[in-house]
């Protein structure tokens, strides 16, 4: 399993928890979006998905990570 951190832009209210956890669970063993820190924090099985997947994800949702 890995573990990253991602920086992330343009979250402001509970909703977008939702939407990118929600958009991530297929995805993650695990998912967790903190909008006031501006992080979402994902461990995830590099074998069967990329950090860069994941991030395209959340940019395909609206947001701007930060690399």
């Amino acid at each position: 399993m890995q573990e990253a951190s991602i920086q992330v832009q343009g979250m402001t209210c509970r909703s977008c928890i939702q939407k990118i956890e929600g958009a991530l669970d297929p995805m993650v063993v695990e998912g967790k979006v903190h909008f006031d820190q501006g992080t979402v924090q994902v461990t995830y099985d590099e074998s069967k998905t990329k950090l860069a997947d994941i991030k395209d994800v959340i940019r395909g949702k609206g947001y701007t990570v930060i690399d």
